[in-house]
């Protein structure tokens, strides 16, 4: 007999997303195994973070269904899915006068839905990520006392804090200098779990993404290896720009402008 098909954690079925008169996503299907570490790419208002919010369970579809695990997303309690999903938006705030430690300590709520006292392997959890992604400067300092990228990198750590197994990521490169930007995709990748993550550098999302879905007008209009879906010419169509595609040391890059 031939082995089982192994079911995705997330399935998006013919998912359309109305706003008002807007079409925001058409009729989207997308699979992600567990594991995958996919990229969302596609020019401004092409549907990823609509996308990437159903995903989540936080944006119901107009049409279609999202699944997790195979059940419908919209039946998925909040604490159940906040345990199995971390979701960071590329507009989240981080103005309230938390502690790095304070924030941190927050993603391993969803670990306790009675609200008990967090114990020894949260404080453990959140010392190896203050440590592991050069935070522990901040671990006293307010969120309304560090720049927007330190914000930033504190806000994504929680994801991480939070103990799931699918990371969700709007934008998250926003606000980050070139080193952390680098750094945080390098976890990403690491994570034994499943990320997709909105993403508008091209080269980041074939240095770090094993496959790449882009959308164009709601809709995808390819999924696969970074090199088969970020052709110089896909690119040039959909962004409307002049594209190369290179090999560099065995790793494609495309080279966009004059």
């Amino acid at each position: 007999m031939p082995p089982a098909e192994v079911a995705p954690v997330l399935h998006a079925v013919g998912v359309g997303v109305r706003h008002g008169r807007v079409d925001a996503v058409t009729d989207v299907t997308l699979a992600v195994a567990a594991g995958d570490k996919v990229a969302l790419v596609g020019p401004n208002g092409s549907g990823k973070t609509t996308l990437l919010r159903v995903l989540g369970g936080l944006c119901t579809p107009t049409s279609g269904i999202a699944h997790l695990d195979g059940a419908d997303l919209r039946r998925v309690p909040g604490p159940a899915r906040a345990r199995r999903l971390a979701f960071v938006g590329q507009d989240e705030q981080g103005d309230l006068p938390f502690t790095a430690r304070d924030v941190l300590l927050l993603g391993r709520a969803v670990r306790h839905p009675d609200w008990r006292p967090y114990d020894d392997a949260d404080h453990a959890a959140v010392d190896a990520l203050l440590d592991r992604w050069e935070l522990a400067p901040l671990a006293s300092r307010g969120l309304d006392e560090m720049s927007g990228g330190e914000r930033r990198r504190v806000l994504l750590a929680r994801a991480f804090a939070q103990g799931g197994d699918v990371l969700l990521l709007d934008e998250p490169t926003n606000h980050l200098d070139l080193r952390h930007q680098h750094a945080l995709l390098a976890h990403v990748a690491d994570a034994p779990g499943t990320a997709v993550v909105a993403l508008h550098d091209l080269d980041l999302a074939a240095a770090y993404c094993t496959r790449v879905v882009m959308l164009a007008r709601g809709r995808v209009v390819a999924d696969g290896p970074a090199p088969q879906v970020l052709t110089a010419a896909r690119v040039g169509e959909v962004y409307g720009v002049d594209a190369r595609a290179v090999d560099l040391g065995g790793r494609h890059h495309l080279l966009v402008g004059r």
